[in-house]
């Protein structure tokens, strides 16, 4: 097994699933979550690096939540109802329109709709990433068993400032103070 590249500007993209607004006060430490996804969404934007965005039936959990739909202004959530997000064509389309094959991973609940996304896109040839820091569940045990099971599986937890700083290489230029300003 070849080992993961650092992560690249130019060939990474965010998925970030079910931010939604009935789901998301369930979630444990939900305001530390909070706070991590949005300095997540920021620094990708500081590399212009594409986020998916999805819903998992909307009707019921509500839209993404205002605190990350504003900082997407111009991406479409997808909608879907099955818990691997690979499992909806419109999902994959959006996936493989970015052409690039390293994904970093943020969403709730980590234990199911982020498990099985990353275990799918690990099994279809993506190097991915869990943002550890930003995935939650409504237990945390639920969290610390999904990551365990995906490090087995060889997918590689990483936090928000690990991405970040991989994806900047150099503590010099615009770019490092933005991310800097980001994190603070």
């Amino acid at each position: 097994m070849s080992k993961p590249d650092l992560l690249n500007p130019e060939n990474t993209v965010l998925v970030a699933i079910d931010f939604q607004e009935r789901l998301f006060p369930a979630m444990h430490e939900k305001e530390k979550l909070l706070r991590q996804v949005v300095k997540l969404i920021q620094g990708v934007k500081v590399f212009e690096i594409p986020v998916i965005l999805t819903e998992q039936y909307p009707r019921g959990l509500g839209p993404t939540l205002p605190e990350i739909a504003e900082l997407l202004p111009d991406v479409q959530p997808i909608e879907k109802t099955c818990f691997s997000c690979c499992d909806a064509e419109s999902f994959n389309s959006a996936l493989e329109a970015t052409n690039r094959k390293q994904v970093l991973v943020c969403g709730i609940e980590a234990h199911i709709c982020v498990y099985q996304t990353a275990v799918a896109l690990s099994q279809t040839g993506y190097e991915v990433q869990v943002v550890a820091d930003c995935v939650s569940s409504r237990d945390p045990e639920n969290k610390a068993v999904s990551l365990f099971k995906m490090g087995a599986l060889g997918i590689s937890p990483t936090t928000m400032e690990t991405a970040l700083f991989e994806l900047l290489k150099i503590a010099s230029g615009d770019k490092f103070r933005q991310i800097s300003n980001i994190v603070k």
